[in-house]
């Protein structure tokens, strides 16, 4: 990356919103440098709008002088990014060989019918997105679940209801 490009149009765009733009235009102004920063500008956009739809990334990709599609290949390969709205609440159950063989195929069939969602979806009112990963690396909690940052181990199929209703819960 060589040149900044600050002068690169908002998008118009009806939910993305031109507040958050700015937000990111001021973050990427504020860095020292932008050589080898393509990975955090996109961790802060992503905090930013929630998710890298191809209007953002586009921006970061004329904001950067990149080609659009050398953004979107970081995007792509990297999971934690994601280009779809995810909920409020990320439920991700690991599957990883300790989880799988201890019933994580279970935990998520149990989640799945009670959010009425499949993996790498999110319920309709946007509060839940259930993904199932890898290895979130708790072998010995198998199987494992978090959501957001909390962590649960050794989780059963009838303790999933209790847990999902301690969020439905929060929502004010």
């Amino acid at each position: 990356m060589s040149h900044l490009n600050l002068d690169v149009q908002i998008p118009e765009t009806e939910n993305l919103g031109k507040e958050k733009f700015e937000e990111l235009r001021e973050y990427i102004k504020s860095l020292d440098t932008i050589d080898g920063a393509l990975i955090s500008i996109l961790h802060k956009a992503q905090t930013i709008f929630g998710y890298l739809p191809k209007e953002v990334q586009l921006f970061v990709a004329r904001t950067l002088d990149l080609p659009g599609a050398e953004v979107y290949g970081v995007v792509s390969f990297y999971s934690y990014f994601t280009t779809e709205p995810v909920g409020k609440y990320t439920v991700s159950v690991c599957m990883g060989t300790a989880c799988f063989v201890r019933g994580a195929d279970k935990v998520v069939e149990r989640i799945s019918e009670r959010l009425n969602i499949k993996p790498e979806e999110t319920t309709g009112d946007g509060l839940f997105t259930l993904k199932s990963v890898r290895c979130i690396g708790a072998c010995g909690l198998a199987p494992v679940v978090t959501i957001g940052e909390k962590v649960y181990g050794r989780v059963t199929v009838d303790e999933m209801d209790e847990i999902l209703d301690s969020y439905t819960g929060e929502e004010a």
